[in-house]
């Protein structure tokens, strides 16, 4: 039995009878009736327990009463129902005032009623409400089957669950991030107390109670399912229906259908990816099938994005899938009509560069690697094609996803992700004979090499970051953690020691040139392209 006061004092016959004090206190739960027929019974009430008597143990005794009235709300008991006409006319008002001091709800029950009678009244309602909800949560059961069963695609999936199992509902990330909610609470509220662990939970939500479940598919976590607004006292099968729901939602998130496609349409389309990719599919014939599957990506600008991690074997496979879930469940990224392939080079990606621009996607994809993998730490590089335009760019797009990352030691110090604009002039620059690059760089830098090795080293670096910036005196300041005053003094000297105007193209050129050189000579070994040879870096 899990009904409040109110709720019990609506059932007949204990309808007849009348709460005199402890208002207040209505809504305590009633989890079982007993009667009072010993003077130690007291010692016996468990809590949530609402106690029926005559008064004949207190009726000569006012300070027993109110010892029973203190024993009582200590234990948790739901109320005292006092039965008048045998030993009391009425309640003693010291008593009501007791109890109403204590928010205790006192009721003075009918004489012509017996306790069975008001037991029994309690228990037929309880089992009409139990056997409703049994029925309802059998429904709603079969109407999540059904749902499971057919086609998502003409209704969101989340929309959908909420809707059959009767609770508004908020989806929440591995990293913390509200990816869906239909409730009317705020993120904040949504997020308190988190991160929560991989087990299910009941939880506060200000004056309500959500029910709290992890995603899971077999081993994987890809974050947690809140339904809102639930009652506390729900049933065992009403959990059921909960967890049901949570399953659902996890195996369809896993099967793909957080993409743009649903999952039989996803795989169709990526297996004629692969064949455009390995030559054995035209450029055409694929935008053909995206139009028939209208899938309109690849008519639009975009850039391909190649992932790879620092694995082998199954731990390489199952962070490249951690990874693609970080992209799909990232809160812009994962907004975007993107699409995700395993192949043998990597997780390969392709967004639309209307809505990211390659330097705004090199933070986006770096984001997504701070979180540590299963099995420890791991450190990807993710490589940016240039923008193309066109189903038939798209294997161009790909060589030069692979050359970049092939080239990762040329990508800006300290990043992860890094552009083919970046590594261009590295490309073309392997046919320079090392001695030449050598003595290039030695030439152009001369001035500073020359000096203390502190200051030299100091300078280099702070002249390094000024063109990765692109000559932006603010973002290098801020780059190097200095003030922008120290950095244009810096910029001043080196303009002076090295002769040049960084206000001339050819300048800047030069020295552009100067610092890929001598990136290239601290490689061990320089990899040229397939077809020009190779040789040992000096």
């Amino acid at each position: 039995m899990h009904l409040t006061v109110e709720e019990a004092l609506s059932i007949y016959p204990l309808s007849e009878a009348k709460l005199i004090a402890g208002a207040k206190g209505k809504s305590r739960i009633v989890k079982s009736i007993n009667v009072m027929d010993a003077p130690d019974i007291v010692d016996w009430i468990k809590e949530g327990e609402m106690l029926l008597t005559t008064a004949y143990l207190i009726k000569d005794d006012p300070e027993q009463a109110h010892a029973l009235l203190h024993k009582l709300n200590r234990v948790g008991s739901a109320g005292l129902g006092i039965k008048l006409g045998r030993f009391w006319d009425r309640v003693p008002e010291e008593l009501i005032e007791k109890a109403e001091a204590l928010n205790f709800p006192l009721i003075e029950l009918p004489f012509q009623f017996t306790f069975s009678d008001q037991m029994n009244g309690l228990f037929r309602a309880e089992l009409s409400r139990h056997t409703g909800l049994l029925q309802t949560v059998m429904e709603k059961q079969r109407e999540l089957m059904r749902f499971a069963l057919h086609s998502v695609r003409t209704r969101p999936l989340l929309e959908s669950v909420s809707e059959v199992i009767g609770y508004p509902l908020a989806i929440i990330s591995p990293r913390g991030e509200v990816l869906f909610n239909n409730s009317s609470f705020d993120s904040a509220r949504l997020l308190s107390g988190w991160p929560w662990g991989n087990r299910s939970r009941k939880m506060r939500l200000g004056e309500q109670s959500g029910y709290l479940l992890p995603l899971l598919q077999g081993e994987s976590f890809a974050g947690h399912v809140l339904f809102c607004g639930v009652n506390p006292l729900f049933l065992a099968a009403e959990e059921s229906l909960f967890v049901q729901g949570a399953e659902l939602i996890a195996y369809h998130m896993y099967a793909g259908l957080e993409d743009c496609f649903d999952r039989e349409m996803h795989r169709d389309f990526c297996r004629l990816l692969r064949r455009c990719l390995s030559g054995e599919l035209s450029g055409a014939e694929l935008a053909r099938a995206a139009s028939v599957m209208e899938i309109g990506l690849l008519d639009a600008p975009y850039l391909l994005v190649l992932t790879e991690v620092p694995a082998a074997g199954e731990r390489r496979t199952g962070e490249l899938y951690r990874l693609k879930e970080e992209y799909l469940q990232h809160p812009v990224l994962g907004k975007t009509r993107a699409i995700h392939l395993i192949v043998d080079e990597g997780l390969l990606s392709i967004y639309p560069a209307v809505r990211q621009e390659a330097e705004e996607l090199k933070g986006l994809l770096e984001s997504c690697f701070l979180k540590t993998g299963p099995a420890g730490p791991c450190e990807p590089k993710a490589a940016i094609s240039g923008c193309k335009s066109g189903a038939g760019e798209l294997r161009e797009a790909f060589a030069e996803a692979k050359e970049c990352l092939r080239l990762s030691a040329y990508w800006a110090q300290g990043r992860q992700s890094g552009r083919y604009r970046e590594v261009e002039l590295a490309v073309l620059m392997q046919q320079v004979p090392a001695d030449s690059m050598r003595r290039y760089y030695t030439r152009t830098l001369a001035g500073l090499l020359s000096r203390e090795p502190e200051y030299a080293k100091e300078m280099l670096h702070t002249l390094e970051v000024y063109l990765e910036c692109d000559g932006h005196i603010n973002e290098t300041a801020k780059k190097l953690f200095i003030h922008r005053n120290t950095a244009t003094y810096r910029m001043e000297k080196l303009s002076e020691i090295l002769e040049v105007d960084f206000k001339k193209t050819n300048d800047l050129l030069r020295l552009k040139l100067a610092f890929l050189f001598r990136r290239m000579q601290e490689q061990d070994t320089v990899v040229r392209l397939p077809g020009t040879g190779g040789r040992a870096g000096a």
